[in-house]
């Protein structure tokens, strides 16, 4: 199993408190391998296989079980006179499965764990029932340090010590094949990993997303999602996209297009970043971008080329910022914007993000962008290409894969 000690410090944290532990995010990110993870951890600390009880519900053997049904068959698993640890793995497949959480929670001595695959269900279902009484932590795929970690984890437990590569080459690995855990289990080709990708990502549309909401019109979700993938990394809006179908003679109101991008951010494969008015300090509700979960899911469905690199290197760094619990935003200025403005309780920092600077006034707009933020955060250039590490006027420039190994932000 790859170990995950960020999510796990996290989790242990909250043992044996009155909290249900959600763990959310996109399937196959590794919630379920997390919760065996820490029932491992409370046997070694003397906790019997009999307090430990495990569903996995996203089987076929639960696919009509309701909350009473869950709640009877675990009620009569519940060990006499000793603590319960309830593991429950994508709890959005049982109806109404607040009531069954809660139930136990108030009629047992338990403490309980669940994951989930649908944000959307859990936020309603959660709010009527839990409200106060859960933590949630979301799952990402392996960010660029766990991926390295398990590199190492993985030669040191086969014993097959793979040729050594630069850090720059191992990103560049990392950016091609993303993060999914399951990918990394063996030395697959690029072809091999996609493959696992694309599979995960079938599951998602048609699991997640069109069963789960009974869409018909897979054809338009599937052009929504393409487009989409396709404009990692760019402003654009609902209109935009009904007016791309319609050029294809593919006609699709706003409104729909807007039920399809929440659905597709309710499974976790989007993420919406909102615009920032840093000089009039207000949302902007139009022009928003859309990062993805993870950079092998986009080149699953549309193929890698290298002119995609420079929005992968922009939702690389997206995700790791997430991970580490930051509100991000796009800084809008008058003479352009910031990448990223992030936001974490009395932290901010600022980034720019290119690919290279070939040209003076390339190097000059990336800096004079951040130059005009007249304050004393935190403020990163980062890029891939060959420069001198330093600082300019106080801007900290920084190779990306430094970035997202610095523990300074």
């Amino acid at each position: 199993m790859i170990q995950r000690p960020t999510y796990i410090n996290k989790i242990m944290a909250y043992v044996d408190t009155p909290f249900v532990k959600i763990l959310s995010g996109v399937r196959r990110s590794g919630k379920s391998t997390i919760l065996k993870m820490i029932a491992k951890i409370l046997r070694e600390r003397g906790v019997s296989d009999e307090q430990i009880i495990t569903y996995n519900l996203d089987s076929l053997q639960y696919e009509s079980m309701t909350a009473k049904m869950l709640y009877e068959e675990i009620k009569g698993k519940m060990p006499l006179g000793k603590k319960a640890y309830l593991f429950l793995d994508e709890i959005q497949e049982v109806s109404d499965w607040e009531k069954a959480v809660n139930s136990f929670m108030v009629d047992f001595d338990v403490d309980v764990y669940v994951t989930g695959s649908n944000s959307r269900m859990l936020a309603s279902e959660i709010s009527t029932y839990l409200t106060g009484r859960y933590v949630s932590i979301n799952v990402f795929s392996l960010s660029f340090k766990e991926y390295l970690d398990f590199g190492k984890q993985k030669a040191t437990s086969t014993g097959n010590f793979a040729p050594y590569l630069s850090q720059n080459e191992d990103f560049a690995r990392y950016l091609r094949y993303g993060g999914f855990p399951a990918v990394h289990l063996h030395d697959y080709s690029v072809d091999e990993a996609y493959t696992i990708v694309k599979d995960i990502y079938n599951s998602v549309i048609f699991s997640d997303i069109v069963k789960r909401s009974q869409i018909r019109m897979i054809d338009q979700l599937e052009r929504i999602v393409k487009f989409s993938f396709d404009n990692i990394g760019r402003t654009f809006s609902a209109a935009s996209i009904s007016k791309y179908l319609k050029s294809e003679r593919r006609a699709i109101d706003n409104e729909t297009v807007y039920n399809y991008l929440r659905r597709l951010e309710s499974a976790f494969i989007l993420h919406r970043c909102p615009r920032f008015d840093m000089q009039g300090k207000e949302l902007l509700k139009t022009q928003e971008k859309f990062y993805i979960c993870d950079p092998a899911m986009k080149y699953s469905v549309l193929g890698y080329t290298p002119d995609s690199v420079a929005a992968m290197l922009e939702n690389i760094v997206y995700l790791e910022l997430l991970r580490r619990g930051y509100d991000i935003t796009i800084g809008q200025l008058p003479n352009g914007e910031i990448d990223f403005v992030a936001n974490k309780l009395e932290n901010k920092i600022y980034i720019q993000i290119t690919e290279k600077i070939e040209r003076k006034e390339s190097e000059r707009r990336e800096y004079e962008r951040l130059l005009c933020i007249k304050d004393n955060y935190p403020k990163y250039v980062l890029r891939t290409d060959e420069f001198a590490n330093g600082n300019y006027k106080g801007i900290k420039t920084m190779h990306v894969s430094d970035f997202l190994l610095s523990d300074e932000y």
